[in-house]
């Protein structure tokens, strides 16, 4: 009697689903702040389309914002009470005062202070938001790639900005934890 194996064994194995406590571990082995980082991916997921993707613009109250300065607005009230940040806003508030023309109203001088400080927190958040999301490229939960001004690349510059995509089994492990 002969056997013949079946070819499309390989097919009717499921791929071994993704739990929670897996995502955790693979970005604690990639990260220094792993509980920013999945936060993160939340966030992305969170809002990411029917196919796992989140960029390169995204809607909010003000109009089309990019994905990260997107992400970094929504964390921007973690930091409030950092003190990097309370330090930052001091400086500012130190160097305008000795830099203001008598001909300037205090009205006038508040809002440079104001924009000074929005400018430097979307700076820092924008460079956090991509470290981050440089460690949940490593994990292999996210991937990334650069959408814009004349083709999509994997590199970024040439006025581009970053799309961001979720593995589906990724995407379903955080659904399953909600």
């Amino acid at each position: 009697m002969f056997h013949q194996a079946d070819l499309f064994e390989h097919v009717k194995r499921s791929a071994p689903t993704i739990a929670l406590p897996d995502l955790v571990e693979r970005v604690s082995q990639v990260s220094k702040r792993p509980r920013y980082v999945l936060l993160i991916l939340n966030l992305i997921a969170k809002a990411a389309g029917e196919n796992g993707s989140l960029g390169p613009y995204v809607e909010n109250e003000s109009g089309r914002v990019p994905v990260r300065d997107w992400l970094c607005q929504a964390l921007a009230p973690l930091a409030k009470r950092d003190c990097r940040r309370t330090a930052m806003i001091e400086a500012v508030r130190s160097q305008f005062p000795a830099g203001a023309d008598a001909s300037q109203s205090k009205d006038i001088l508040l809002q440079q202070q104001q924009d000074e400080i929005e400018a430097r927190i979307l700076r820092s958040g924008r460079t956090n938001v991509s470290r981050a999301v440089s460690d949940l490229v490593r994990a292999g939960l996210l991937s990334r790639h650069y959408q814009g001004y004349r083709v999509d690349h994997p590199n970024r510059g040439a006025q581009r900005e970053a799309v961001y995509t979720i593995p589906r089994d990724v995407r379903l492990a955080l659904a399953n934890s909600s």
